[in-house]
């Protein structure tokens, strides 16, 4: 499974930006979709997570404000942020995992390359 991130730059407070992450590989469709993010200084952390079959996860930080979306005809998986803070401002990985669970904290087998999300006050 390949990943390729797209989508990010630089917003203010309270905008709106969608990420996107581009698979390629059959495994992909049944694999379980995340994105994680890495802050300056700080370690990774799971954002959200989707299954095959469409179970979800988010972190307490963006619940209400981030959905998750998978669309496997096209091989791609969203990021929808919205009411973007600073505090959300990082370079953001999307992940995938073929034991398909919708949990941060597996082990996940195939990381993007990144891409960076800044959110300026």
């Amino acid at each position: 499974v390949q990943l390729v991130e797209s989508g990010g730059g630089l917003v203010q407070s309270g905008d709106s930006l969608r990420l996107s992450c581009e698979t390629t590989g059959r495994a992909a469709s049944a694999a379980a979709m995340a994105w994680f993010r890495q802050a300056p200084g700080k370690e990774r952390e799971g954002v959200a997570c989707i299954s095959s079959s469409r179970d979800t996860y988010y972190a307490d930080s963006v619940k209400g404000r981030f959905t998750i979306i998978r669309d496997d005809a096209k091989g791609t998986v969203y990021l929808q942020m919205n009411s973007l803070k600073p505090e959300d401002t990082g370079i953001y990985y999307c992940m995938a995992d073929p034991s398909d669970v919708a949990d941060p904290g597996y082990e996940w087998d195939y990381e993007g390359q990144g891409t960076q999300v800044t959110v300026s006050s």
